[in-house]
């Protein structure tokens, strides 16, 4: 198990709630279930800022993006449902990437679950790699460490 102090002065944190669901056979959170928890965190973010998806149309070119890369380690299990926290930041952000780090971390803060990067790649209709627009920079900025 590995403990931590919640350090929050960069990037952001989100409670998020395990559900019955997310839950192995085993009764922990089942490993592929920190990728979603951790997207649905990130478009919270991102949602408050106004945006997202309406009819299957991006309210903004930055939400044509695609994970390039993403990489986690597991530290301790989560075991059974109820809320945990998301801390996500941004490491990087270049002319068509962006790099966040993120960990899924107690209630507390005091114990870290898993850790890891998340890499996105923004892209043009066609899918070649286009740069983040000036409002998506301005907004990132606030997540970068």
């Amino acid at each position: 198990m590995t403990t931590a102090t919640l350090d929050t002065t960069t990037g952001t944190v989100r409670r998020a709630v395990v559900h019955i669901d997310d839950l192995d056979i085993v009764g922990i959170m089942h490993n592929a279930r920190y990728a979603l928890i951790l997207e649905r965190a990130m478009s919270e973010f991102w949602a408050e800022h106004g945006y997202g998806f309406r009819d299957g149309v991006p309210s903004s070119p930055d939400m044509i993006a695609a994970v390039r890369e993403f990489t986690i380690t597991y530290h301790a299990p989560v075991r059974g449902t109820g809320p945990i926290l998301v801390h996500f930041w941004l490491d990087s952000m270049g002319d068509t990437s962006a790099v966040y780090g993120f960990r899924f971390l107690s209630e507390d803060g005091g114990t870290v679950f898993a850790d890891g990067r998340r890499v996105m790649v923004k892209m043009d209709r066609t899918g070649r790699p286009a740069p983040w627009t000036p409002q998506g920079r301005e907004i990132a900025s606030s997540l970068l460490r």
